[in-house]
């Protein structure tokens, strides 16, 4: 029992013990942010001190640059201490402003509408004191198209543009880049539209030289000196850049001056360009098809004159496939007042075709005489009834080749002109009336055999002056 009270009065106490420490607690108003706060300004003043015991759980850390308090661009470049709507050394000698261009890609070529679409970095680099900082590392600062917008920049334009854009996915692809000493690069990719004067007279064998101008188009050479800033090094390429219709033979770039009468003499830099164009596309699509529908009116030479619904719809069917093919050339390529050179084979080769049908419609023309005089002939033969030995006064002999007359080819007629078809017809009546009409009759023959050589001459004749025709063509143009 002893032992029991003795355990009861020990717990008593501790507990009032715990009660009073708790309430002093609470007297003194002690919290445990206020613990929390002290233990980071021992930590921050050990830091501070570099100093710590070995083994100890502090270690030194270094601070968050982020939550650091920083200079503003604007006010390390002291861009509200200046004017920027006028040029840098206003009052004073020409502003140097060095340009760079780096060509992406080139887009397109247009002969229809005269133009040709680039995108390409365009880089400028001037001198504008008023943007210099102090710098202990010599250091760079870049910024975005934020900045670009309260400080002075070349206002450079292309000549002759028709449409022009500065790209923004995924944001202004405009770069600005200021040094210590005040030099600034400034950067932006651009795809352009422009004006090329095409001359087409030498088309598809043709080589066109296109021009991209670069000019201020504020400040005169009295404010701005624009130049290429390492020369014809200052134009770089992209050996993947290549073209459908076109080989890109050569970059380079010029210098000049503009004068306009209403402001004055500007500085213009000229990058130019030489393209040929590729012609195995043309002669796939132009060339060989007309050369081939010339070849194939040929073919009707050969075909029996009487052989009309032959003849005649292969001379109207070559016919219009030229015309089709010279409609389809002229539909893809701007109204020019000037004859061009696939106009000049074309044409040729339209003429070509056309003549061979006009021969079959000669052919069959004359063979239509010959076979009018032939009937007369026959009406004006006089009639043999009721002469005793009509067989000795009046010979009539007929002799025809041994050659079928429906062979192909030369019609019954060999080429090595041995055996000819020939009619004769011999009178032996000694009345004056017969013997001119035995005459009239042999010239009827002659008639003939001239009007079967139109086809034996064409064979020879067309193709021989669609050849030279070629050669003369091809050595001119290519």
């Amino acid at each position: 029992m002893c032992t029991m009270h003795i355990d009861a009065v020990i717990v008593l106490i501790y507990i009032c013990l715990m009660g009073a420490a708790g309430k002093s607690v609470h007297q003194k108003g002690y919290k445990p942010e206020a613990y929390k706060q002290s233990r980071s300004q021992r930590e921050l003043e050990l830091i501070k001190g570099g100093t710590h015991k070995s083994g100890s759980p502090i270690f030194r850390r270094s601070p968050d640059q982020t939550k650091s308090p920083v200079t503003k661009s604007e006010q390390l470049l002291r861009i509200e201490d200046h004017d920027f709507t006028m040029r840098p050394a206003f009052g004073g000698p020409p502003i140097p402003v060095g340009v760079d261009v780096q060509v992406e890609s080139l887009d397109t070529i247009s002969e229809v509408d005269m133009d040709f679409t680039m995108t390409l970095y365009l880089r400028h680099y001037w001198k504008d004191e008023r943007l210099a900082f102090p710098s202990t590392n010599n250091q760079s600062m870049t910024f975005d198209s934020r900045l670009v917008k309260k400080i002075w920049v070349p206002d450079m334009f292309f000549v002759h543009s028709k449409r022009s854009f500065i790209h923004d996915t995924t944001t202004d692809n405009v770069m600005l880049r200021v040094y210590p000493d005040g030099n600034v690069l400034y950067s932006l990719r651009v795809t352009v539209t422009a004006m090329c004067n095409m001359d087409l007279s030498r088309f598809p064998l043709d080589t066109q030289t296109c021009s991209l101008e670069i000019e201020s188009y504020a400040y005169t050479d009295d404010d701005l000196m624009l130049y290429w800033k390492k020369g014809n090094e200052s134009l770089n390429t992209d050996d993947r850049i290549s073209l459908s219709q076109f080989l890109i033979q050569k970059f380079h770039t010029t210098t000049k001056l503009a004068f306009y009468s209403s402001t004055g003499w500007y500085n213009r830099l000229y990058i130019h360009f030489t393209l040929r164009r590729h012609i195995f596309f043309f002669l796939l699509q132009t060339y060989f098809p007309a050369t081939l529908m010339v070849m194939l009116s040929w073919v009707s030479f050969w075909i029996d004159r009487r052989a009309v619904p032959a003849r005649v719809p292969l001379g109207i069917t070559t016919v219009l496939t030229m015309s089709t093919i010279i409609t389809g050339v002229n539909a893809s390529m701007p109204r020019v007042s000037y004859i061009k050179a696939v106009d000049i084979y074309l044409w040729v080769s339209f003429v070509f075709v056309f003549l061979s049908v006009i021969e079959y419609a000669a052919v069959n023309y004359l063979t239509t005489v010959q076979e009018r005089t032939e009937r007369k002939l026959r009406e004006q033969l006089p009639c043999t009834c009721g002469i005793a030995r009509p067989v000795e006064d009046m010979i009539v002999a007929t002799a025809y080749s041994d050659v079928d007359q429906s062979t192909t080819g030369n019609y019954g007629m060999p080429e090595n002109e041995v055996r000819q078809e020939r009619i004769f017809a011999q009178f032996t009546l000694a009345d004056n009336q017969t013997t001119s009409q035995v005459r009239s009759l042999r010239s009827y023959v002659n008639i003939w055999i001239d009007t079967h050589a139109i086809d034996k001459y064409s064979r020879v004749i067309f193709p021989g002056a669609y050849t030279l025709f070629n050669i003369v063509y091809w050595s001119i143009y290519s």
